[in-house]
């Protein structure tokens, strides 16, 4: 008996360790796959979006905060621009913090016990949600989403473990995440109440929690800092986004949308929740079902945007991935799973045509009625127009910055020329796409922190959008020899068409003055 148990261990160890590589093998096919689907559902035709431009262009003004993000990702960019700044490392970032957060998902679905068919399950419904097209476009949302996938699985490892490395480890991974985008604190807003209803509200008496919550409100510090010394201009944002943006918002639309961003993963979110409240392997998680009911509750209350609260989810998949696994495993029910993981893939595929920039602005509006039926062509302003406002935002940007290198280019004593914009995407674009090596600026957003004053300017090219163009001719004309009309934006599916290019020489008085009284202006919040 001790010979054939002896005999049996060699084999048992072969049989996990084949088991084990083929589960990494597994894994990274579909990271492989994740890759290769964020750069296929790219279309040339389109520029790089707007949000972009601002983001790239804070590796050039490295701060410990500004005005429209925390600095994380500042330095994200910082490290493309070394990479050079091409369009294949400004998106590979977004794409890799999508990559992470399937591994987290992957891993959290181990640490549930689960079997390979939960963890390819939870693999799938990440890979085809709504994180395609949030990994798309380089912008804080995929490290967002990320870092909430984060804090929930290590949430997950202490309930499991009990060891308070993981505390430290979250106060981390939160500070990451705040540095990155302040939206992560809406996380701890609902995760505390539901702590207090569990049976996790014992943590509130380990002193470590609070030393982890010192050590994160270290991190965050010099952001903290930041915000105090430029007179904390994240609550003029707030009440700028609330008076422009959320004021459009829709509490019954917010709810419809998060059904939306993981539809196809609807069977396992719900499997989740009601594995959460009865499934008994799962009572000692029960926190994380009060969380997302809380943390819900507190977007709905505050009207926020619904890609706020993508970060939720995630984490929902392992647990719903691995509690279909146990009920599917045996029986007839085993059949049932290969049909449960297709269901994502096959409603992926109507959503494909619709929710990625890959069919031509032609194509979009000639079906625009597919578009409007899934409400992808309500703007922020609560209006409906004719392509959806990410994709209208990724349009003439080349367009701009070759008309604006024309005008540059016309003028005489050209070096002294400062180019001034209406919005932050038309001066990164500029910025990002001229052959001239232009710098330009703008009232809003970050660049106003980033005029040059350190010189008398001749020259003057305002790039304006259409309502405003007679008022800017008008405002700006007695104060030089020539004004001229340059040129404007022809593209009528762009965001930005009609836009339009003002040239002004021969300045007559010093622009400075004007320029330091309007930023004064700006800056003084209400």
């Amino acid at each position: 008996m001790q010979i054939k148990n002896s005999l049996l261990k060699p084999k048992t160890f072969r049989d996990n360790s084949n088991n084990s590589r083929n589960k990494t093998i597994i894994l990274l096919a579909f990271i492989a796959l994740k890759f290769f689907l964020q750069f296929f559902l790219l279309n040339s035709e389109y520029d790089l979006q707007r949000d972009e431009y601002l983001h790239l262009d804070q590796a050039n003004h490295l701060a410990w905060g500004y005005l429209s993000v925390p600095p994380f990702t500042s330095l994200t960019s910082s490290i493309i621009q070394l990479l050079g700044n091409s369009i294949f490392w400004i998106k590979f970032f977004p794409a890799l913090y999508g990559a992470l957060t399937m591994y987290v998902v992957w891993k959290a679905s181990e640490e549930l016990k689960g079997n390979l068919f939960a963890l390819v399950l939870g693999a799938t419904c990440v890979l085809f949600s709504a994180l395609l097209r949030i990994n798309m476009l380089y912008q804080p949302n995929s490290f967002d989403v990320l870092s909430w996938t984060l804090v929930y699985f290590i949430l997950l490892k202490f309930i499991n473990t009990e060891k308070v490395k993981w505390l430290y480890i979250g106060a981390v991974v939160f500070a990451l995440g705040f540095l990155n985008k302040y939206n992560i604190v809406f996380l701890f807003i609902g995760l505390i109440p539901a702590l207090l209803l569990s049976k996790q509200r014992t943590l509130f008496l380990k002193s470590h929690l609070y030393f982890a919550a010192l050590l994160g409100l270290v991190l965050i510090s010099p952001n903290l800092i930041w915000q105090y010394q430029n007179n904390f201009p994240i609550f003029h944002h707030l009440k700028e986004l609330s008076e422009t943006q959320l004021v459009n918002v829709n509490r019954i639309d917010f709810l419809k949308n998060q059904l939306l961003f993981f539809v196809g993963s609807l069977i396992v979110l719900f499997a989740s929740f009601y594995a959460l409240l009865f499934y008994k392997p799962f009572k000692n998680y029960r926190v994380f079902f009060y969380s997302i009911v809380f943390t819900l509750l507190t977007f709905i209350y505050f009207k926020a945007k619904d890609y706020y609260a993508i970060g939720i989810y995630p984490i929902y998949l392992a647990f719903g991935s691995v509690y279909l696994s146990n009920i599917l495993k045996h029986g007839w029910k085993k059949y049932l799973q290969p049909i449960v993981l297709l269901i994502p893939l096959l409603l992926f595929i109507p959503i494909y045509n619709v929710a990625f920039p890959i069919k031509s602005p032609e194509y979009m509006v000639q079906h625009s009625e597919n578009y409007r039926k899934l409400g992808l062509l309500r703007w922020e302003d609560g209006k409906d127009h004719l392509l959806p406002q990410d994709f209208a935002d990724m349009l003439a940007w080349k367009e701009l910055a070759l008309k604006v290198d024309r005008a540059y280019l016309s003028l005489p004593n050209r070096k002294n020329t400062l180019i001034i914009c209406d919005n932050y995407g038309e001066a990164g674009a500029i910025n990002f796409y001229s052959h001239q090596n232009l710098k330009a600026v703008s009232y809003n957003a970050d660049y106003i922190n980033w005029f040059d004053l350190s010189k008398k300017y001749d020259n003057l090219i305002k790039v304006t959008e259409k309502e405003n163009a007679k008022d800017v001719l008008q405002d700006n004309s007695p104060y030089f020899q020539t004004s001229i009309l340059a040129n404007s934006i022809i593209n009528k599916y762009a965001r930005e068409f009609g836009t339009t290019i003002f040239s002004f020489s021969g300045s007559k008085i010093d622009l400075r003055d004007q320029i330091k009284k309007r930023i004064a202006e700006e800056k003084n919040y209400p």
